[in-house]
């Protein structure tokens, strides 16, 4: 019985064959950012010289930014077409199917999805390896054999990769095996409460105080795992503070709204703020990430200044070298965060559409409302990401560093350049939602 069910499981439903190739394609770019950033990070800890410790502080804390974003990617892909294997794990169960059936299927559809699509992120990561080699530091290249991982460690990222798509995937299946004619039906609702933000508030104001705390009472090392870790928990805290503001928010614009792509927008966000988030979530990480870029680029000014020592100028331009690339690997993150769930979005919610089009809502008013729920966030999550990250690199640097001119045109354009991508992806996931009023 499950190999019939993984069969139907695995079988795209008609003109849906996007739906499962979405997630491959998800879970190839995860796996090889991970892979990439892991092995760029790793190739600084072989130094043993008395500068090696500030090159291996500024890379755990480049890691922890952006390896903890890539799980949230990893965490959507995971989620890529749940509505349509809900819908389908739901019939299954009110025909009778046992829940310990639907789990074996559901996981082992999960895993191979996942695998194949980190088998193509490792091809993808020993291909970029080469590039990554010629990055310049310390005056000469990195080198292939120092940034590409060794199979070992590969083996436990996929493995990490294979363990995030089964857990996701039996969380998923909570709501199926307690209520599957709910799922069916579209009765199920998504809430998020304001304890959220007593989490965040606490989780902010604990790392604030160690930030200021343990730099003067720990060793070096230990120091750079802890704020490596906080920086990591706060980035985690936006993901759990982010649906319950975007709620708030919603909420006071559907009051105010008077025309029908507002009252459309401020209802598709209420109705799933943690979906909403996703959408903008990928801002969220580059406006936290604008700030250090900001205060990085105003202490290299200080460093590089008319008296500045040699060592100094040389270390100050590594930094900006892994500022660039940090910065880099950022924003092809917001892309395929954005890209992967605006497109799951829209097939996702291809029923919905096909509603709103047999009532005779035109296709530019849907596609209207869908970028007002996807931009309109857009301000709050980068202000409020950004104050995230001021509020915790002030008591390491000073406010002095993050309010310099240079400082604040840096973060006024990396946000600047992530909005932008955000607008465009909206534009380019049009074709999808399109094709969903051509079939209706």
């Amino acid at each position: 019985m499950n190999r019939h069910v993984l069969a139907l499981l695995l079988r795209p439903a008609p003109e849906q064959n996007s739906v499962l190739a979405l997630p491959v394609v998800a879970f190839g770019v995860v796996t090889t950012l991970v892979l990439t950033v892991i092995g760029g990070a790793q190739s600084f800890w072989g130094w043993t010289d008395p500068e090696a410790p500030i090159y291996q502080a500024l890379a755990a804390i480049a890691l922890v930014l952006l390896v903890v974003p890539l799980m949230s990617l990893g965490g959507a892909a995971a989620r890529l077409s749940a509505r349509r294997r809900d819908e389908r794990l739901s019939t299954l169960r009110l025909l009778g199917v046992s829940p310990a059936g639907v789990t074996v299927a559901t996981v082992a559809e999960s895993v191979l999805v996942a695998a194949a699509g980190a088998l193509a992120g490792v091809v993808g990561h020993v291909a970029l390896s080469p590039l990554i080699g010629l990055i310049p530091f310390r005056g000469e290249a990195l080198g292939f054999g120092a940034v590409v991982l060794p199979p070992a460690q590969i083996a436990v990222v996929l493995a990490g990769v294979l363990v995030l798509a089964s857990a996701s995937a039996v969380v998923g299946l909570r709501r199926v095996v307690i209520s599957p004619l709910g799922v069916r039906t579209r009765a199920t609702t998504t809430n998020v409460h304001w304890i959220r933000a007593l989490i965040a508030a606490g989780t902010i104001a604990i790392a604030v105080v160690l930030i200021k705390v343990f730099p003067s009472i720990g060793g070096l090392v230990t120091t750079i795992v802890v704020l490596a870790g906080l920086f990591g928990a706060a980035l985690a805290v936006l993901n759990v503070v982010g649906p319950w503001v975007l709620k708030v928010s919603a909420s006071r614009q559907l009051r105010r709204a008077e025309q029908p792509e507002r009252l459309l927008a401020a209802r598709v966000v209420l109705d799933s703020p943690k979906a909403a988030w996703r959408q903008v979530g990928g801002i969220a990480m580059a406006s936290f990430m604008a700030v250090f870029a900001g205060t990085g680029v105003a202490l290299m000014n200080v460093m590089t200044g008319s008296e500045a020592a040699e060592a100094d100028i040389a270390l100050a331009t590594d930094i900006r070298t892994g500022l660039v690339i940090t910065l880099i690997g950022s924003f092809l993150m917001v892309a395929a965060s954005v890209g992967v769930n605006q497109a799951s979005d829209v097939l996702d919610q291809r029923e919905l559409h096909r509603s709103l089009h047999h009532l005779g809502m035109p296709l530019e008013t849907v596609d209207r409302a869908r970028r007002r729920a996807i931009m309109s966030p857009l301000l709050i999550t980068a202000i409020g990401s950004a104050l995230v990250a001021a509020v915790l690199v002030i008591p390491l640097l000073g406010i002095a560093l993050i309010t310099a001119p240079l400082s604040l045109l840096t973060i006024a354009a990396v946000v600047g350049v992530g909005i932008g991508i955000v607008w465009a992806t909206t534009w380019a996931t049009r074709p999808l939602l399109r094709g969903a009023f051509q079939t209706a």
